[in-house]
């Protein structure tokens, strides 16, 4: 557990294959940048793993249909990694792009709806709530 820089390693050399055999904005190559950017936010390296969550959400919006889930998915993804870094405002931006998504491509009761509400309220509770001496803290 925890061999977070052997799992880059992997996961990097998978995605130089797939530029080899794959045709650009492929949506594999999405994947690829997701799951490096997961292994580095694992590592607490979030501006690498905002970096691969947005290449992945670039390729995703070239390669997918606009109201497609694995988009919601790359907005939770950089909300998360916004979360950890403190930028609350645009955490709140990236799960309000998700819900939207979701809206579209899932019926209105489906669990994951009531999920990304729930972590946008919870974030925005908490900048109101913590909002102490100019320093936000999120419980």
């Amino acid at each position: 557990m925890g061999e977070y820089s052997k799992a880059l390693s992997s996961y990097e050399r998978s995605l130089e294959i797939r530029k080899i055999a794959l045709p650009p904005n492929h949506p594999d190559f999405a994947q690829s940048y997701n799951i490096i950017g997961v292994v580095y936010s694992h590592m607490g390296e979030y501006s690498k793993a905002l970096s691969s969550y947005e290449r992945s959400l670039e390729i995703r919006k070239i390669a997918l249909p606009p109201n497609h889930p694995d988009l919601a998915g790359s907005y939770n993804n950089i909300a998360a990694v916004y979360n950890n870094m403190g930028e609350y405002s645009k955490a709140v931006s990236s799960l309000e792009t998700s819900l939207e998504v979701l809206k579209k491509s899932l019926p209105p009761m489906h669990p994951h709806l009531a999920l990304v509400k729930r972590n946008i309220e919870n974030i925005k509770k908490s900048l109101k709530l913590g909002d102490i001496n100019g320093q936000t803290w999120i419980a």
